[in-house]
């Protein structure tokens, strides 16, 4: 029997298994040695820092270490990194730029993040048998405070409020607003969009910045509608009104001045202003012929009662309404035959007729006065002009009447000229010289008709033509003569005037059957003095010594004495003057 050697027995082994295991041990050994192999091949592949074939936007940085691929990306990063980023507002258009936003790519800490992430061998080998292609995303640095700042600038320039439609009208033409929609940009999301777009959004298309809306309260439709309804036939050419055989024609410009539009609700509506309208000079003075005012009736004396020297005559009359009324349906028409249409006018009465006068207790004189003057043109021409506007003056019972107001400023275009009128203590030139003889007059006129005057004021200095304390003067927004009539009937007021004299007649009803004037003596009589006056308004003065006195208005019924004033007067001296240009 053959016995087996020990070397088989451990080669062998029991059914043969540590063959087995010899042969195992051997293909690990291999491929340990060929994983070494491949590791090494791998590092020597990868290089320093960063693998082959490692990208960022574009630009390779594979083999290079993180100081050197931080270098390339600063001098070879691509365009975006840098160019300004286009945005939108809305309907507008800008941009911004991203250095100035403080928004920049980090390369150094973009080179850290390419860095091989791993050295294990796993890795590195795996590496040796991928596509070589990889790509890292650039790392962006923020400056919080920079970018507020772009995106507060982008805000202001783009910003804007609201634009309400408008239509107004200016030279006979429609001027229209347009409305527009406001907006205003959303700091916070416009800066986290700029955030979220950069860097890849450079050279790319728009990013839109995020803003809230506001729209206009009456719409471009509504606009265009009331233009081609009624701003532009409104402007299209005149209105004619038409009242009997008269016409009056306003023009678009006149029209215009008096239109407004309105909005409500989000539409537009115009207003025609025929208050305004009616008192425009274009308007009144062509309807002042159109219409007319009522004459009133001129009133005389004849044997101490009031007689109607030529009667009154009825007007016509177009009030605002009527005016509006007229006016408003033709504007929304074109065409001149269109644009015409009548204007309803209504009867205007006097207040002073034949038939009215018996009822108004006009009936007789209760007084009259006349002062008389020397001779100038400038007298003629001043106190021509205050009768004529006094004259026919009507003031009913209670109704207070102002020479001022009746007269008005005595300047060139009311009618007057440069006279002579005391100024300062002394006569001087001045415009509506001489109209104190008018004052003067009417003044007489009240105090002997008893009615009750209000205010008044002499003349500084005494001007001997005048009766003593029993003058007036007056001084435009200073010094006026005004009387209440207290008769209890209307008072009519008769002026007329000469070259050189002037009359002034109360007619009426007499409250007392007399009134008299007592005058006391003079009193506390000063001297004149004498100077020299060298300006160019100076008039030559003789001297009057000055004095106090009191008069007396004696009131009358039945031959009795019923009531008495006093009034006191202070003459101050009438230097004189000597003039030396």
């Amino acid at each position: 029997m053959r016995r087996r050697s020990t070397t088989d027995h451990a080669a062998a082994g029991p059914d043969g298994r540590r063959g087995h295991i010899r042969t195992a041990a051997i293909a690990a050994g291999v491929v340990a040695a060929v994983a070494g192999g491949l590791y090494v091949a791998g590092l020597l592949a990868t290089g320093d820092d960063i693998s082959a074939g490692t990208r960022v936007d574009g630009v390779d940085i594979g083999g290079l270490s993180r100081a050197e691929a931080a270098a390339r990306l600063a001098s070879a990063g691509p365009a975006a990194w840098k160019q300004p980023i286009a945005v939108t507002i809305g309907d507008d258009t800008a941009t911004v730029d991203p250095g100035a936003a403080g928004m920049t790519v980090d390369v150094e800490a973009t080179a850290d993040r390419a860095a091989d992430p791993s050295r294990d061998p796993f890795t590195v080998i795996a590496r040796l048998f991928s596509s070589g292609s990889r790509d890292i995303e650039p790392v962006v640095a923020h400056d919080d405070a920079k970018l507020s700042a772009a995106v507060a600038t982008v805000a202001r320039q783009h910003d804007r409020t609201v634009t309400e439609a408008a239509v107004a009208f200016k030279n006979g033409k429609a001027v229209v607003t347009q409305p527009r929609e406001g907006q205003k940009l959303d700091a916070g999301k416009a800066t986290a969009a700029l955030r979220t777009a950069y860097p890849s959004a450079g050279g790319s298309a728009a990013v839109a910045l995020p803003v809230s809306v506001t729209q206009p309260k009456v719409p471009a439709a509504e606009v265009a509608r009331f233009v081609n309804e009624y701003a532009t036939p409104a402007m299209s050419g005149p209105v004619t009104l038409t009242s009997g055989d008269n016409r009056l024609l306003i023009s678009a410009a006149t029209l215009g001045d008096h239109l407004t539009v309105k909005s409500d609700a989000g539409r537009l509506t115009p207003a025609l202003d025929a208050r305004t309208l009616i008192h425009d000079p274009a308007v009144s003075r062509p309807l002042d012929r159109l219409t007319g005012a009522p004459v009133e009736a001129r009133l005389g004396v004849r044997d101490g009662k009031v007689v109607v020297e030529q009667d009154g005559r009825p007007g016509r009359e177009v009030s605002p309404d009527a005016l509006g009324r007229a006016v408003e349906p033709l504007l929304t028409k074109t065409g001149t035959e269109a644009r015409t249409g009548p204007v309803a006018a209504k009867e205007t009465r006097p207040k002073l007729s034949a038939d009215a006068l018996a009822g108004l207790g006009i009936t007789e004189q209760m007084s009259t006065f006349t002062v008389n003057f020397p001779t100038a043109p400038y007298r003629t021409t001043n106190i021509g002009r205050a009768v004529e506007l006094i004259n026919g003056s009507v003031v009913q019972p209670g109704e207070v009447w102002s020479f001022n107001r009746t007269v008005g400023e005595r300047t060139e275009a009311n009618g007057f000229v440069d006279g002579t009128m005391i100024m300062d203590g002394q006569y001087r030139k001045a415009p509506g010289g001489g109209v104190s003889a008018v004052a003067t007059t009417v003044y007489n006129a009240l105090f002997f008709a008893g009615v009750k005057p209000l205010e008044h004021g002499a003349h500084s200095f005494y001007i001997e033509r005048y009766p003593a304390g029993r003058e007036a003067t007056v001084a435009w927004g200073s010094l006026d003569l005004r009387f209440l009539n207290d008769s209890g009937a209307p008072i009519y007021i008769k002026a007329s005037s000469t070259d050189s004299s002037v009359t002034v007649s109360f007619l009426g009803t007499k409250k007392y059957d007399a009134v008299k004037a007592v005058a006391g003596p003079r009193t506390n009589v000063t001297p004149p003095k004498e100077r020299t006056d060298t300006s160019k308004t100076c008039e030559v003065q003789e001297p009057l010594e000055g004095f106090d006195i009191e008069v007396d208005r004696v009131f009358e019924n039945d031959g009795a004495e019923v009531k008495r004033e006093t009034y006191r007067t202070h003459y101050t001296p009438r230097d004189k003057v000597t003039c030396e240009k």
